[in-house]
C-alpha cells in the first residue's frame, strides 16, 4: 500500500532539515572566525529574512502584526535562543564536533521530566531506561577518544551550558506557543530578542574579530542564514503537518553522526575506533527513548471485587 504524497514530502523535508542542521557546526569551525561573531551576524541576517517573510505573511493572510503581549510572551524563548547560538558557536572552536554534537543530543533526557513538571505531561517513564543507554554511550564518546578532534574539557563543560540553554529555549517556546502564536510571528519576534543576549556575548568574546569578517566567514554567515535560519526550521514546521512528532524526533537522532561525517569531510577531524560503539549506543538509546516516551503507559488492571449476596 503506497504512502500518501503528503507523508512522503514530510519525510523528505525532515531528511533535508537534518542534513542542514548537521552541517552547521562544521561550517562554523571551517570559518576560522570566533563563533560568537558568526552567531551575531547570522542572527542579524536572519532577522532581515524573517521580517520579510512576516511582511508577506501579513499581506497575504491579513495577519496582525506582533503585539506588545506577543513580544513579552516570546521574550524568554528569544533570550535563551540567542545565548544558545552564541555560546554553541563559540564551543565549536574549543572542542571536537563529535563531543559537541553528542553532548547536545542529550536534550530529550531533560525535556521529558521537565515537561512533566512544568506542563503536567504524562510521559512513559519506562523510556528513561533507554536514556541510561545513551548516557553510557556519551561516556564512551567523551573518554575513549583521547586527544583526537581537538576535544577539551573546557569545551565539554561549556556544552553543558549550551544544552541547558537549548532545553530552556524549547520549554519557553512551548509555553509561548500555548497562546497560539503562529510560527512566522514567533520566529520574527524571537530572533530580534535573541540578539539582546547574543550581542553582548559576541562583543565580549569576539571583540576586534567582530568586524570586519573575512570572505570565508561571510560565506558561512550566508550559508547558515539560509540553511538553518530559514530552510531547516521551515521544513520542520512543514513536516509537522504530515509526519508524527515521534518520527521527526527519531530521524533527528542521526544528526550528531552526520555532523561527525561532515567534520571529517570539511575539517579532516578524526574519530577513534573506540568511540564508535559509544556513538552507536547514543543513537540507539535516544531513538528507543523517543519512541517509548511517546507511548502512553498501560494502566494496571482494576481488581473487581464480587458483590456480596
Amino acid at each position: 500500500m503506497s504512502r500518501p504524497p503528503g507523508r512522503l514530502l514530510g519525510l523528505a523535508a525532515v531528511i533535508v532539515a537534518v542534513l542542514c542542521f548537521s552541517i552547521s557546526s562544521p561550517l562554523v569551525k571551517w570559518a576560522e572566525t570566533p563563533g560568537a561573531a558568526i552567531a551575531f551576524w547570522r542572527m542579524l541576517c536572519a532577522i532581515a529574512v524573517w521580517w520579510i517573510v512576516l511582511s508577506v505573511h501579513h499581506r497575504r493572510n491579513d495577519a496582525p502584526w506582533p503585539t506588545a503581549a506577543t513580544w513579552r510572551r516570546v521574550a524568554p524563548a528569544g533570550l535563551c535562543f540567542g545565548a544558545n547560538i552564541a555560546v554553541f558557536f563559540t564551543v565549536i572552536n574549543r572542542t571536537s564536533i563529535a563531543h559537541a554534537e553528542f553532548i547536545g543530543s542529550m536534550s530529550p533526557l531533560l525535556l521529558v521530566p521537565a515537561g512533566a513538571l512544568l506542563f503536567h505531561e504524562r510521559p512513559n517513564w519506562r523510556a528513561m531506561r533507554w536514556g541510561v543507554v545513551s548516557i553510557v554511550g556519551i561516556a564512551i564518546v567523551l573518554f575513549a577518544g583521547g586527544d583526537q578532534g581537538a576535544a577539551t574539557l573546557e569545551g565539554d563543560l561549556l556544552m553543558l551550558i549550551v544544552l541547558s540553554l537549548w532545553v530552556g529555549y524549547l520549554l519557553s517556546t512551548k509555553w509561548a506557543r500555548r497562546s497560539r502564536i503562529d510560527t512566522v510571528t514567533f520566529m520574527a519576534c524571537a530572533i530580534p530578542i535573541g540578539l539582546l543576549s547574543a550581542g553582548p556575548i559576541a562583543f565580549v568574546l569576539a571583540r576586534d574579530a567582530l568586524w570586519p569578517l573575512s570572505g570565508r566567514a561571510w560565506l558561512v554567515v550566508g550559508l547558515l542564514t539560509m540553511l538553518t535560519g530559514i530552510a531547516a526550521h521551515g521544513l520542520i514546521v512543514f513536516a509537522q503537518n504530515h509526519v508524527p512528532v515521534a518520527a521527526i524526533g527519531v530521524m533527528q537522532v542521526g544528526q550528531p553522526a552526520l555532523a561527525v561525517f561532515w567534520a571529517w569531510v570539511i575539517l579532516g577531524e578524526q574519530i577513534a575506533a573506540t568511540q564508535v560503539p559509544g556513538m552507536v549506543l547514543v543513537i540507539i538509546g535516544l531513538a528507543l527513548f523517543t519512541i517509548t516516551s511517546q507511548r502512553r503507559p498501560v494502566p494496571p488492571p482494576i481488581a473487581v471485587t464480587p458483590a456480596e449476596p
